[in-house]
């Protein structure tokens, strides 16, 4: 499903323009300054944003080239109440899509939306489509195929990728699967576990050091970074890097050459560069505990793995493959899960995820010895406690609630109230309003009195969808 981002100060048309794009079966999202949106569009995937020309803090048009520098960049369409017919002109040489004066009708923005998603749709299918290698990532899931998606396009490019997921998704094994699939895959995949480096050493770890740089140095050591020259730095919970760490990393992500602590030569390195996380970095930027810069830099493409418990028939295809490579299986024992054992496993939440799935398969065999087939009571206690009391609010509440007696007579009739009668009314008129204006608001504020932005808020407020 295609994904809109529209970005412009005036919340009443961002809702309307969401209400038709979201009727056309369109992914709409909207941020109502430019700062927002750049940060939505550079985080998150989008195919077309439409952009207002005049925001609080800044110049829609003089936005496009910072757009136009993104991994894959969306196509754009500018949106304005000004009719200038020069910043018309300066948005087309930018390369923009289209111009659109918001006078004009809801057409004409259906009409720009859907040839733009034309476009881009032949312009991805002339792209060669390349099977990845993926033994380590099973599942079948309509949410796990858009995460493989994501892999094949990150895997043909150098840009830095950001996985962030809950922990126990699988961050490492999709940013291995990059790896394996790219260009660099014959050279060194170097891991970095950002959470577990003692800040002291952080530095050292990374860039390297020379002998007596410090206590301890007793030779010159060589870094992560130089090690995953021609291969992939990976940087598991990014977040917890220093912030004068990250100011450092920075300057050498971006010249691809660094200095190692108490040295005097810089050292170079072609290093492509992946990041994971559990962290919400949008929000440590807020707070200013992760530097805005690098946040840019390193978060060109990314990938976002869905919680087990989203990953519909997953469930059984991660059970079924664990237990066939089970360690404590012995040879020969062809052990099986029963259909309660099945129906447990897909009850439970699996707040652990991918990881916790494989850790119970693992202990539910070495636990089982020489039982054959699996059933409900050689899951761990916790999980089937669980289940259980899920199992109990669910009868709760599906039984059925006492008649009230008391109820309202001009209810129990079917009469409206009078305050209804006047809503129904109100919603009638607005939907006449735009069947006899064809959408077209210039005309339907004349006809009916209303102010432009009265007239979206009613229809907001009624769910009136403009055909």
């Amino acid at each position: 499903m295609p994904d809109v981002l529209i970005i412009d100060d005036d919340e009443q048309i961002c809702k309307f323009l969401s209400t038709i794009f979201m009727g056309m079966g369109v992914n709409t999202a909207y941020q109502l300054t430019l700062q927002k949106g750049l940060a939505t569009l550079f985080t998150s995937p989008v195919d077309i944003v439409f952009l207002d020309v005049n925001l609080p803090d800044g110049n829609g048009l003089e936005a496009i080239h910072i757009i136009k520098q993104h991994p894959v960049p969306p196509e754009i369409i500018i949106i304005t109440g000004d009719e200038n017919v020069d910043g018309a002109e300066l948005a087309i040489r930018s390369k923009a899509w289209d111009y659109i004066s918001k006078k004009g009708s809801y057409k004409t923005f259906k009409f720009s939306l859907d040839r733009a998603l034309e476009y881009r749709r032949q312009k991805q299918s002339k792209l060669p489509e390349k099977a990845i290698k993926r033994e380590a990532i099973v599942g079948e899931s309509r949410l796990l195929s858009i995460c493989l998606d994501k892999v094949s396009k990150a895997a043909n490019t150098d840009f830095p990728v950001l996985i962030t997921g809950e922990t126990g998704t699988g961050k490492e094994i999709f940013s291995r699967a990059i790896h394996e699939n790219s260009r660099r895959k014959h050279h060194e995949f170097v891991v970095v576990d950002c959470a577990s480096l003692p800040e002291h050493l952080v530095e050292s770890t990374l860039f390297g050091h020379a002998k007596g740089a410090f206590t301890g140095a007793d030779s010159d050591k060589t870094g992560l970074m130089k090690m995953a020259d021609k291969g992939t730095l990976f940087l598991d919970e990014v977040g917890e890097l220093p912030l004068e760490v990250q100011k450092k990393f920075l300057r050498a992500l971006q010249e691809k050459k660094f200095r190692p602590v108490g040295g005097k030569i810089e050292v170079t390195s072609d290093f492509r560069v992946i990041c994971a996380t559990h962290r919400d970095l949008e929000e440590m930027v807020k707070q200013k505990r992760f530097r805005q810069d690098l946040f840019f830099r390193l978060f060109s493409m990314h990938i976002h793995l869905p919680p087990l418990k989203d990953r519909e028939g997953d469930i059984t295809l991660l059970a079924r493959h664990q237990l066939d490579h089970a360690p404590d299986r012995s040879e020969g024992n062809d052990c099986t899960m029963s259909p309660e054992f099945l129906t447990e496993l897909r009850t439970y939440e699996w707040p652990g995820n991918v990881r916790e799935l494989v850790n119970t398969i693992d202990l539910v065999c070495s636990e089982a010895g020489g039982d054959t087939t699996l059933f409900p009571h050689h899951l761990p206690e916790h999980i089937r406690a669980f289940n259980i009391r899920n199992k109990i609010k669910a009868y709760k509440k599906e039984q059925p609630r006492p008649i009230d007696s008391h109820k309202a007579p001009e209810q129990s009739q079917g009469i409206q109230t009078l305050k209804d009668h006047i809503e129904r009314t109100k919603s009638d008129y607005m939907q006449n309003l735009v069947s006899i204006t064809q959408g077209n608001v210039k005309d339907a504020c004349r006809v009916s009195g209303l102010s432009r932005g009265h007239f979206y808020r009613l229809l907001q407020q009624y769910g009136i969808k403009p055909f």
